[in-house]
């Protein structure tokens, strides 16, 4: 029989502990947890206080770009998910050209679309995960939907299910192309909770009844909109 010494027996468990601290898996087999994936998405926790006047695109993306560097996410670069109408000689913007290709991930990690085709349902429906639960603001916090009071799902967008700028649609259904807060302009909304509405869309469910700040919350809504990270 083999015997073992009080110093081989030492070495040999030393180098098993050693072994086990090094391995790539835990002692229930699994593998660690990935890193958490970097934010790419989040709704506004505020809007620009002045209803649908955004500044522009350019103001929105400012204003994205500013909530996301208090959020410590400022590294990137960041687009406001919103159409506008040609205007001046430019060409119709759609939300959907405008933030990249993904993925794009929440303040948590969790995974809202892996690409455009999956956010807009190209072609299959409902391949995103824009829900109350995950379509959180840059803070990681739920945004109130439906049965909270006060209803803040109204999210503006401008654009139809597809992220495009409504065929025919005139500025007034982009409050102007977001520099108007005035109530005969208005805009299309999308419902982050997808409750509410005929269609329960993320993006383009129904029109403002105006675009001040007062009009917006009358239909539930707090001048919000979608931050995508390009």
């Amino acid at each position: 029989m083999k015997k073992w010494s009080i110093a081989g027996v030492t070495t040999v468990a030393m180098t098993l502990l050693v072994s086990a601290l090094w391995s790539p898996t835990t002692v229930s087999g699994q593998a660690p947890a990935p890193p958490p994936q970097p934010m790419g998405f989040f709704v506004t926790s505020v809007g620009s206080g002045s209803g649908g006047n955004l500044g522009g695109l350019a103001g929105a993306d400012k204003h994205c770009q500013s909530l996301a560097a208090a959020a410590g996410a400022g590294n990137r670069t960041w687009r406001a998910y919103l159409s506008a109408a040609g205007a001046a000689g430019q060409l119709p913007v759609n939300a959907r050209d405008r933030i990249g290709s993904g993925p794009w991930h929440n303040a948590k990690g969790a995974l809202m679309a892996a690409n455009v085709a999956d956010l807009h349902g190209d072609v299959e429906r409902d391949r995103n995960n824009i829900r109350k639960p995950t379509a959180l603001d840059e803070k990681g916090a739920e945004v109130k939907g439906v049965g909270d009071q006060p209803n803040q799902h109204d999210i503006l967008t401008g654009t139809d299910s597809h992220g495009r700028l409504p065929i025919g649609a005139a500025g007034t259904l982009t409050c102007n192309n977001w520099t108007s807060n005035l109530d005969p302009d208005r805009t299309i909304v999308g419902h982050h909770d997808r409750l509410g509405g005929a269609n329960a869309s993320w993006n383009s469910v129904h029109a403002s009844a105006g675009c001040s700040q007062p009009a917006l919350v009358k239909t539930g809504g707090n001048g919000l909109f979608y931050c995508f990270a390009q």
